[in-house]
């Protein structure tokens, strides 16, 4: 997991997120290189990215490669067992015994075969029409290191908590994840030999960056930390902050910043 520096504090700007009154909604797709069944799903995840053709919505899309497949002729570069954990995280809230790919998953809120565009489709209209907290950010230059950025993250306004009909008590995991575009590979073993297989979003870092006491919190200020590998191309770059009930996982408040 990549680390990220963390620092508390409130700005004043102007902020990402502000002018579109869509409902963002966070798709995510556990794939994998080296499943023959996932290209098809990498390809929709890509048009639900850019076409954005879903009237009161904006997709917000997360690329999460495995690594339990790498064991059957080839090792997807962008695969990491952070991921391979996340999705038996959701296993486990959604009270299945397995997982796959390709998975889609929905707002941490429902879950189906990845390379379905109805449902896809369908679902996510769906949980465009539920409540979310409002999510602003903007990049600061950081004033130690200009190789460095800072992410000012400001979270208000969050809907009604509730477990087991009773409001408050759980707790809120802030994540930060960064994304990259217009990756690529040529696969030449396993069940995709022979190809060139094209994403979008891929989830290049991933971690929790702050959580919430809805109970006691209904806003809060962060400011984490962002360094750049070299080997990302940052105007293919995004950073993605979410909102998500520890025990549930259900997704209650999103947005998303091209870096430049």
């Amino acid at each position: 997991m990549k680390k990220f520096s963390l620092y508390l504090c409130f700005v004043p700007l102007l902020w990402a997120g502000s002018g579109d009154t869509r409902s963002p909604v966070i798709v995510e797709l556990f794939t994998s290189e080296g499943c023959s069944s996932c290209p098809p799903a990498d390809d929709l995840l890509a048009r639900l990215q850019h076409n954005q053709n879903i009237s009161n919505a904006r997709v917000i899309a997360l690329e999460e490669h495995v690594d339990y497949w790498n064991h059957l002729g080839w090792t997807d570069p962008f695969s990491s067992a952070l991921y391979s954990a996340r999705q038996n995280e959701y296993a486990a809230a959604f009270k299945v015994d397995s997982v796959y790919t390709p998975q889609m998953i929905i707002n941490g809120r429902v879950e189906f075969v990845g390379n379905s565009g109805g449902r896809a489709t369908s679902e996510i209209q769906r949980a465009a029409l539920e409540p979310m907290a409002t999510v602003r950010l903007h990049l600061l230059p950081n004033r130690k290191n200009n190789e460095l950025t800072d992410l000012a993250v400001n979270i208000s306004d969050l809907p009604p908590i509730r477990i087991n009909g009773k409001k408050g008590g759980q707790q809120l995991d802030i994540y930060l994840a960064m994304t990259e575009d217009n990756l690529s590979s040529d696969v030449p073993r396993g069940e995709n030999a022979g190809h060139r297989l094209r994403h979008a979003s891929v989830v290049r870092s991933f971690g929790v960056i702050g959580q919430m006491d809805p109970g006691k919190q209904d806003s809060i200020g962060l400011q984490p930390t962002l360094k750049f590998p070299n080997e990302w191309k940052r105007e293919n770059v995004k950073a993605v902050v979410f909102i998500q009930e520890h025990t549930s996982k259900r997704i209650i408040g999103a947005e998303s910043l091209n870096i430049q």
